[in-house]
């Protein structure tokens, strides 16, 4: 099955950012722009770019290739095409731009230089029931998703607490996305920084430096001992902690974290996006330099 993933991430990781602005394309005022679709050459135009995108990428026939019906898009002379490629149970769709008359193909992103770029990454992101520490009004939202047994997050972690004094009107929030797959015991750290939330906002803080400084000595087979502590040291008792710990909405509200990375195409912890902007991994540089400049953008604004 990795083998299938690097025939098809050429096409795909070219076009992934085509996929985020894909809502752009529904814009009325746009559609209203886009040039017509010439008629009676679509289904030449589809079967001209699948022989392309067969020759192009060697899809044999093992491999499904489906083309959409070409659609308006906001750009005079192209029109939007949807081709989904699947092979061995995996599918996986795109979006490119086709020329009215069938001969240019483009892939890549299409940014409207009109719109905020990371307006609907922020509107994806639910905040009022995440960790955050800084003013709830704050211009500047920096958003982390990431895993507590993750060792990059807690080289991220050690940044961030070195950045706090710097940046007190910068609002910080984390929400979790535990690699099950990999960590064994991430959810479980997970689960109960939930509920050490729930019991006491303020205390998620701690319990999450305590749990990266320590990472290296915690186990699967030591990790609800380690939360247990922390669990009574934020205020609670050791039978209502482990009430907490067993309530499914714990464990639902984690799974909506993860859902909710994953459709802003988190795949590695940590993930960060300061006011939409994302940034992948914890360089200490790129995050003072989108702070900084996020800062000084919003303060321009009337």
């Amino acid at each position: 099955m990795r083998n299938v993933c690097a025939m098809l991430c050429s096409l795909l990781l070219a076009s992934m950012a085509a996929n985020a602005q894909q809502s752009a394309a529904t814009d009325k005022s746009a559609t209203a722009g886009a040039s017509a679709a010439t008629t009676g050459t679509s289904p030449a135009i589809e079967r001209r770019i699948e022989a392309y995108l067969r020759n192009v990428y060697a899809l044999g026939p093992k491999f499904t290739v489906k083309i959409g019906e070409p659609q308006p898009s906001p750009i005079p002379g192209l029109r939007a095409v949807s081709v989904e490629i699947s092979v061995e149970g995996q599918s996986n769709a795109l979006t490119m731009y086709v020329s009215d008359d069938g001969r240019y193909l483009m892939q890549g992103e299409l940014a409207d230089m009109q719109a905020d770029p990371f307006a609907k990454m922020r509107s994806q992101m639910d905040l009022a029931s995440a960790p955050s520490r800084g003013p709830a009004n704050a211009r500047v939202v920096l958003v982390e998703y990431g895993d507590l047994q993750c060792p990059s997050c807690r080289r991220l972690s050690e940044i961030l607490r070195g950045l706090y004094p710097n940046y007190p009107q910068v609002r910080f929030v984390y929400r979790e996305f535990p690699l099950t797959q990999i960590h064994p015991w991430a959810l479980t750290a997970a689960t109960a920084g939930r509920c050490i939330y729930h019991k006491n906002p303020n205390a998620f803080w701690p319990y999450s430096d305590y749990i990266y400084d320590h990472q290296d000595t915690i186990s699967a087979g030591n990790v609800w001992e380690t939360v247990m502590e922390q669990g009574v040291a934020a205020g609670y008792d050791a039978d209502s902690f482990k009430s907490c710990m067993a309530d499914p909405a714990m464990k639902a509200e984690i799974d909506k974290s993860t859902a909710e990375g994953i459709a802003l195409k988190v795949a590695n912890t940590p993930t960060v996006f300061i006011n939409g902007r994302r940034l992948v991994g914890g360089d200490r540089e790129a995050l003072v330099q989108y702070i900084d400049y996020e800062l000084a953008r919003t303060a321009q604004k009337p």
